[in-house]
């Protein structure tokens, strides 16, 4: 009796099945997401000024990677191949040889691609961080264990949230502070922690800036497609730090005018400012 021959058949199987389930999540995946590396994003357009420029260095670095990956694992297997000790050799193949022009390939060709990266990831990031344009809006935000503080400074009016105690809980959505923000204006966020190191994230703008006690950390964006974005805590900050999630509502200017005149109606004007920092308040207790 072949006893390899129903081994084949199971190794064949257990191929059929990976292919199979490989297949069916390649195919789940659109042209859109490949497009801009299942990053997050939307087909009707960018989400911000600057989340075209992110998906494009991150889908160039990929591609990059894939290719020189794919010419090394060629080298790797052609090398195996060829070099091979045969079955009838009787000595093995030569296991040392120099060749100086490899060996200058060898350092040149990381040295240039490291630099192509360097310079199209510094060119990107210095216009990630640029701060030199004049805003049309100003917002501080606060980090706070476990929620977040928006200050309209324009406006003089000022959101304040609690943490989520039961994250995924139905209804919880309506809990969550909501940043609001006027389509197509230049925002500069002004990042400030009243305690510990937070770290102010809207995944769908693909950015983050961490927040630091005692440092004013600034960016800016201008948002370019209406809707309702989730941001959280991207660093963690302590026991409820899972809580700490807000939205971003990207709205008309009529309807952003509307939420800060809600605002103003509820009596919360002016700032919630420094003077609401953990060791202020607890230099004053002492």
């Amino acid at each position: 009796m072949d006893v390899e021959k129903p081994r084949r058949h199971a190794r064949a199987a257990r191929l059929a099945a990976v292919t199979v389930a490989g297949a069916a999540v390649l195919g789940g995946c659109s042209g859109e997401d490949a497009s801009r590396g299942w990053l997050p994003g939307y087909q009707d357009g960018q989400v911000t000024n600057m989340t075209g420029r992110t998906t494009s260095l991150w889908t160039g670095s990929w591609i990059a990677a894939l290719v020189v990956g794919v010419i090394v694992w060629g080298l790797i297997l052609w090398a195996v191949t060829v070099y091979r000790k045969r079955r009838d050799d009787d000595t093995l193949p030569v296991q040392l040889r120099y060749h100086i022009p490899l060996e200058v390939m060898y350092v040149v060709l990381p040295i240039l691609m490291i630099g192509v990266m360097y310079i199209y990831t510094a060119r990107d990031i210095t216009a990630l961080e640029d701060v030199s344009a004049k805003p049309d809006l100003l917002v501080e935000v606060y980090g706070k264990q476990w929620s977040w503080d928006f200050n309209y400074l324009d406006d003089e009016v000022w959101d304040s949230g609690v943490h989520v105690t039961d994250v995924g809980r139905p209804g919880n959505p309506e809990q969550l502070p909501t940043l609001y923000l006027p389509v197509n204006e230049r925002v500069e966020f002004r990042l400030e922690s009243r305690d510990v190191i937070h770290s102010f994230w809207v995944p769908a703008f693909l950015y983050k800036k961490d927040v630091f006690p005692g440092q004013t950390n600034v960016f800016q964006v201008v948002p370019t497609r209406e809707g309702v974005y989730a941001g959280r805590c991207a660093e963690f900050c302590g026991e409820h730090h899972s809580g700490m999630l807000f939205n971003v509502a990207v709205v008309s200017r009529e309807e952003y005018d509307a939420h800060i005149a809600e605002l103003r109606a509820a009596g919360q004007t002016g700032r919630l400012g420094p003077e609401l920092d953990r060791a202020l308040i607890q230099g004053g207790v002492g």
